[in-house]
This record gives structure tokens, sequence and C-alpha cells, in this order.
């Protein structure tokens, strides 16, 4: 889009939202505009608004108009960006790591629920990415022993960051390495995870966002999404201590499947948390 086609704040947007509205989101195309000038500017929409005739500063203009064509090729807006939130808290976020979501906030919810009663409670978050669970737990419980692993040493510097401006560097262990091998021999009160479980026989049912930009080792997990799953959960019953407890993220379907799993290693008190669609999102459960 030509720099001339920028000339006030409301221009931009209306361009922008030309722009977008071919996408492969265009239903969210003004909103997308509105969200992507407002970042640059450090507005929010209300300003745009009222600000519409003004003309926008030209340094902001060329980024603008980098990010539009960004995200009219299927961009999450977070990677664009650079940053989102969870549970409260600001995360950088790069094509490194998954988009925190807000259904893993159910899993740091139980968590909290099953800790409660554990003031120094020794918590694994398996797969960290961001660092998002491991940091919020990490600002909610001050007294918890937290480690967090991940394969990926670009997931892991990342989350060393995040942690390092949310003021919890200092509590949370991070560590290189598959699943909790990088914590052999430890013992935990609850073990966390939003492991990868979509089914390779979905990946073309994907959204744009999630199929060409999310990282695929964080995303897929065999034919039935279960692949992982049935090398963690063995193994958290290894590493938990007597009635601790392991919770984890899952995803459509995969209730009657996870369940099997952890009966097979000898979880009990199974049980399973619905999202606000009523789809059963976490599971929880015992190792006596």
């Amino acid at each position: 889009m030509p720099s001339a086609d920028f000339r006030s704040i409301a221009e931009c947007v209306a361009r922008a939202t030309e722009r977008l509205a071919h996408g492969p989101h265009g239903e969210r195309a003004r909103r997308d505009a509105e969200t992507l000038l407002g970042a640059i500017l450090g507005k929010n929409r209300g300003w745009l608004l009222a600000h519409g005739s003004e003309e926008p500063p030209a340094p902001a203009i060329p980024r603008f108009a980098e990010w539009i064509e960004r995200r009219a090729f299927g961009e999450p807006i977070q990677y664009i960006v650079g940053e989102t939130e969870f549970y409260g808290l600001p995360l950088r976020v790069t094509r490194e790591v998954l988009i925190p979501r807000p259904e893993t906030e159910l899993a740091v919810e139980s968590v909290l629920e099953l800790v409660a009663a554990i003031p120094a409670a020794r918590i694994a978050d398996v797969g960290t990415g961001s660092g998002a669970i491991a940091i919020a737990l990490a600002h909610a419980l001050p007294q918890a022993a937290i480690a967090a692993t991940d394969i990926s040493a670009s997931a892991l510097a990342l989350a060393r960051e995040n942690a390092r401006c949310n003021g919890v560097a200092t509590r949370v262990r991070f560590l290189e390495g598959d699943l909790l091998e990088p914590l052999a021999g430890e013992r935990f009160d609850l073990i966390v995870a939003n492991p990868p479980y979509v089914a390779e026989r979905d990946r073309d049912s994907l959204d744009v966002e999630v199929r060409d930009y999310e990282p695929a080792h964080a995303l897929f997990a065999g034919e039935d999404g279960l692949a992982v799953c049935r090398r963690l959960i063995p193994a958290a019953h290894a590493a938990l201590a007597a009635g601790g407890w392991i919770v984890l993220e899952i995803g459509y379907g995969q209730e009657a499947g996870v369940r099997e799993l952890l009966r097979e290693a000898r979880f009990e008190v199974i049980g399973f948390r619905a999202d606000l669609q009523g789809i059963p999102r976490v599971a929880c459960a015992l190792r006596r």
C-alpha cells in the first residue's frame, strides 16, 4: 500500500481494512487494522476514533504498511507485534513458541487449586515454550519451587527473558531437554503440561495462523494427537511424590484416550475441566 493512502489516522485504518478484507481473516479486518495501528502508536481504539483526522507520525507509516502485509498473509497478530498477555502478565512471543491461549489459563487455575494447601509446592512445567504457565505460577505462588523444561533452546531463551520481565527469573529453573529427562531423580508435588496434542491427520483443517506460523513440533503428536502423552504420563507418575497431581491440557475429543492412558499409568481420581465451550480441556489425576 502506498504511503499516500496514510494521510490521516482514519485513512490508515480504512486502507488497511480494505487490504485485510481480502485476506484469510477478512471478517476481522477493521479490528485487526486498529489493533496493529494502536500497537505502533501506543494508543487504544478509542483514541484512534477520536483522533481520526490527525496525521500519523511519519516513521510509523512504513512499519504499519509492513505489518498489514504480514497480517494479510495470515500471520498471527501476536507474532507481528511480538507480545501477548497470559493470566494478566505480558509475554514476548516469537515463531519459536506457541502463542499462549485462554484455554491454557484453565490449567493454571487447576494447579493453583490443587496446591493451595502446599505452601512450598514442587512444580514442574513440561514443554514450557514461552514460559507462560511457569511464570504465571511463580507469580501466584511465591513460595513454590518451579522447574520448567523444553526441548528447544530458543524457546527457553525467550522463556527466561519473559521470567526476567515479570520479576520471577530467580524463582524458575529453566532446563533444556525432552519432557522430564532434565529433571531425572527429582520428585514433584505437581506436574503440569500443555503438550503437543494435534493429530497429524488434522493438519489441513487448522487455521492458517496455526498451521503455517506456529512451531510444528509444539503442535503435532502423531496420528491421534496422543503420542507425547503416551510418553509423558507414565514418566510423570514416576516423578511425582505420593499424593502428587498431574495436570494436562488436552485437545478436542481426547478425553477418553487420555483417561485410559492415565488409568494404565495407575493414576487415580481422574477428572476433566471444560472450557467455556463445554469442551473437556484440562485433565487432572492423582498419584497415590
